[in-house]
C-alpha cells in the first residue's frame, strides 16, 4: 500500500476556503504584525504617546492573528488526515471516471494541492473529483 503526501492539502469546496485562509495568514502573520507595531512605537510622537486602550486593542489584534494562524495549521493537518483515510479506503478498488472512459484498479494514492490523485495499475493517474465512481 502506497499513500504519500506531496503538498498542501485542500479538497473541492473546502479547498477554496482553506487556500484563501492560508493565503491571508501567510501574508499577515504574527511577525508582520509585530514589525508594524514596533515601527509604530519607534516612530510615534514622544509628546503624544500611543493611547493605552489603542495599544491593548492592537495586542488583541495580534492575538487574533496568531490564533488564526494556528487554526489554519490545525485545519491543514485535519484535512491531510482525512485525505489519507480516504486514500487508504480506495487502494485496490476500481475507479471509473465521470465520463466512463477511464477505468482501472487503484495501485496508490497521493495527496496533492488539488486533492487525492489515484495512480491506476496501468500507470494512468486520475484526480478524485465529483463524478468519480469507486467500486
Amino acid at each position: 500500500m502506497d499513500v504519500t503526501n506531496t503538498g498542501t492539502t485542500s479538497g473541492a469546496t473546502t479547498a477554496a476556503a482553506a487556500k484563501a485562509a492560508t493565503s491571508v495568514a501567510s501574508k499577515m502573520n504574527a511577525d508582520t504584525f509585530l514589525k508594524l507595531l514596533m515601527a509604530q512605537l519607534q516612530n510615534q510622537d514622544p509628546t503624544k504617546p500611543m493611547d493605552s486602550t489603542e495599544y491593548v486593542g492592537q495586542l488583541a489584534s495580534f492575538s487574533q492573528v496568531e490564533q488564526a494562524t494556528k487554526t489554519n495549521q490545525k485545519l491543514d493537518s485535519l484535512l491531510t488526515s482525512s485525505f489519507l483515510n480516504q486514500a487508504d479506503a480506495i487502494i485496490g478498488r476500481t475507479l471509473t471516471s465521470a465520463d466512463g472512459l477511464t477505468t482501472g484498479t487503484v495501485q496508490s494514492v497521493r495527496v496533492t494541492g488539488d486533492g487525492l490523485m489515484a495512480k491506476l495499475t496501468d500507470g494512468r493517474e486520475m484526480l478524485l473529483a465529483s463524478g468519480i465512481s469507486i467500486s
